[in-house]
């Protein structure tokens, strides 16, 4: 007599059963893990998230009505498409109040990768991707190490480059053109 063959884990069973200090995300059908980001990664995520939250999350010398969150697991489809951005904001009118539980199951207006070596081609080659197909209006991807922000907006489902800064640059950048991000802000010190 043979035992009953065990069910495999769902492919969101094994992201939440991954060790802690990895991040788990479910693209386009395979499982991702990586690691906690490194510390210039971390510094230039939260130092963007300061410098948003003040105007457009609490009205600060800015408009208000966003909520901007760090590392948010976005369920583009409830626990088959996972995808956890570096930063994320949602307009409020769109997002009226924040979930309960760490799942966001509403597109977020606005995601920000900050890439690294490790993740860089991901963010680009599959999240890019994923995040048009699912109609985020805008997107962001920061490079720490080459001091660079390239800007994006979905146009017609394909996303067409608004922006690209570098360096020290004080810049205005949809959707955040209400206040002026100074770049050398965002880059660790060395």
């Amino acid at each position: 007599m043979s035992a009953c063959p065990q069910p495999r884990p769902t492919l969101y069973e094994q992201l939440e059963a991954l060790p802690e200090g990895l991040t788990g995300e479910i693209l386009n059908g395979q499982l991702y893990a990586q690691p906690r980001p490194s510390g210039p990664h971390g510094f230039t995520a939260s130092s963007l998230g300061y410098d948003l939250i003040g105007p457009f999350q609490r009205g600060r010398d800015g408009p208000g009505g966003w909520w901007i969150i760090d590392e948010p697991e976005l369920h583009f489809i409830h626990n088959a498409e996972v995808d956890v951005p570096d930063l994320a904001g949602w307009r409020c009118s769109r997002l009226p109040l924040i979930p309960t539980d760490h799942r966001f199951t509403v597109v977020p207006d606005w995601v920000c990768e900050v890439l690294s070596p490790s993740t860089e081609s991901k963010d680009r080659d599959v999240k890019m991707p994923i995040y048009a197909q699912f109609g985020v209006a805008y997107a962001w991807l920061i490079d720490p190490r080459a001091h660079t922000l390239e800007a994006y907006a979905l146009d017609g489902g394909a996303w067409r480059e608004i922006g690209r800064f570098a360096g020290g640059a004080r810049v205005a950048v949809p959707p955040f053109e209400a206040a002026t991000i100074s770049l050398d802000d965002l880059w660790a010190p060395t």
